[in-house]
């Protein structure tokens, strides 16, 4: 695999104190990098593998981690995904000599911030890394668990009784609302208004209908129940 090319590098005037996390296996390539990154005064240390990685992670705070997705132990795919469920983790730059649209999709939606194919331009790395570094850490949802319903708004998740759920966009955006409730009565026209858009004709039974497939999705005993006239709630059929 071909290394980085240092070639163009231009030194802007940065002084941050930037810490990056370098997780690569081809030695040479993480050094080259590492060295690189320290001539724009960007702090970087290296791991070999995946485990190392955690390691590292665990007692050292890094703004961004550089991560290769094929390395030994947990691959990268596994470590975004590690990183994406702690409330305050670094971002993560993604690195692979893939360069399939569908490959960086799978990356992005393991958690990654942003994404670069191998060989790439030191330069351009360093200015990824300045824009990631800038970017306001952002606060991760909080997972749901309500009658042994669990919904994961970072993951897009939905789980019950620990069996995994499959619901498309609208059945996983009105559960939500739902949830998000705490147990109150949420109105057929506040249903529409979050999980749809401005748009949505007020007259449309696309609230009951995905509802009712969103109950049979959910399985028995039935955890939405209708109150007549009002709307919609949360919880067993006897609360």
């Amino acid at each position: 695999m071909r290394a980085a090319h240092t070639s163009a590098i231009c030194r802007p005037a940065y002084d941050d104190g930037m810490r990056v996390l370098i997780v690569e296996d081809e030695p040479f390539l993480a050094e080259a990098i590492r060295d690189g990154l320290r001539l724009e005064a960007i702090a970087a240390d290296i791991a070999g593998d995946g485990d190392t990685a955690l390691e590292l992670l665990g007692y050292t705070s890094y703004d961004v981690v550089v991560l290769d997705r094929d390395i030994p132990g947990p691959n990268g795919d596994e470590i975004a995904r590690h990183l994406s469920a702690q409330p305050a983790a670094p971002r993560v730059l993604m690195l692979t000599a893939a360069d399939r649209l569908d490959d960086k999709a799978s990356g992005f939606e393991s958690g990654a911030d942003d994404y670069l194919t191998k060989p790439f331009v030191l330069r351009e790395l360093v200015m990824r890394l300045h824009a990631l570094a800038r970017r306001p850490a952002a606060s991760t949802p909080p997972v749901l668990e309500q009658h042994g319903i669990r919904l994961d708004p970072f993951r897009r998740e939905v789980y019950r009784d620990g069996r995994y759920v499959s619901l498309t966009r609208k059945q996983f955006a009105v559960l939500q609302v739902l949830m998000g409730a705490g147990g109150g009565v949420v109105s057929a026209e506040t249903l529409l208004e979050r999980a749809w858009d401005e748009n949505a004709d007020p007259f449309t039974n696309a609230v009951r209908i995905t509802i009712s497939t969103l109950r049979k999705r959910l399985g028995e005993p039935w955890l939405i129940q209708t109150v007549a006239g009002v709307g919609y709630r949360m919880g067993p059929a006897d609360a």
